[in-house]
């Protein structure tokens, strides 16, 4: 087994590899963060891992509040996770590779990163000035039939987009927008999906891209059947444009 140590970003969402993700940075221990990532050569990836957070809170309290008007906000690298931060992230992340960190005048950053390889997460380090973890990177399998339960998953998508969007054929991404490539296929739809974070992770930590595209096969044919019978659910922008792989 091999590992890599990284820094750590848990949010509120799951990082699929290939997808964009763009970042409002304001914490300090987040600042500190991209302040080390900026030291690495232009030439080289400046990569952090990001985890879906199972239980905690993606920005710390910065003052007292409920239930406890007394209680102190908390501070340090580790604050919202409580005592034992590996608990309250999920198992699976993803790494992260930032194309873009540009710092403003106020000391924040807007950093532009792309997922790139999914990680177990197999300790966390708090004592410095943001999280690090010790991470093994995940390889993806294709499994059994994936290419057909690719056709079949894009089938499906272009239904669900289709409903979401109240059939308005000319708010659709057209064939050519979406990959044939069956693992990217399997990432870009479990992205796009609006579902929530377990559903997500899930489908993130699936052991080979057949058995995402089963599981998303399943959730499509049962979220457009909720959509048909709700026909008053708003339609999302997502619907309107093909979602980036860049």
């Amino acid at each position: 087994m091999t590992t890599v140590r990284l820094p750590l970003f848990p949010l509120n969402s799951v990082l699929f590899p290939g997808l964009v993700l763009p970042l409002n940075i304001f914490e300090e221990r987040y600042r500190a963060m991209m302040r080390d990532l900026l030291k690495t050569p232009e030439n080289e990836p400046r990569r952090f891992a990001v985890t879906a957070i199972r239980d905690g809170h993606e920005v710390a309290p910065s003052a007292p509040g409920l239930p406890d008007p007394t209680a102190l906000p908390q501070r340090g690298p580790a604050a919202g996770f409580g005592e034992e931060p590996l608990k309250a992230f999920h198992g699976t992340g993803c790494i992260a590779d930032a194309a873009t960190i540009r710092e403003r005048a106020d000391g924040t950053f807007e950093v532009l990163a792309t997922g790139t390889t999914r990680v177990r997460i197999h300790s966390v380090d708090a004592t410095g000035a943001f999280l690090m973890a010790d991470l093994e990177e995940l390889p993806e399998a294709p499994g059994d039939e994936a290419g057909a339960l690719a056709e079949g998953v894009l089938r499906a998508f272009r239904q669900y987009q289709k409903r979401l969007a109240g059939a308005r054929e000319r708010s659709l991404a057209t064939g050519a927008d979406l990959p044939d490539d069956p693992s990217v296929v399997s990432y870009l739809v479990a992205a796009a999906m609006m579902l929530d974070t377990p559903t997500k992770q899930r489908l993130l930590q699936a052991p080979d891209t057949a058995s995402r595209l089963r599981d998303e096969l399943k959730v499509l044919r049962a979220e457009s059947a909720i959509i048909r019978t709700l026909p008053s659910l708003p339609a999302s922008e997502l619907t309107r444009n093909p979602t980036s792989l860049n």
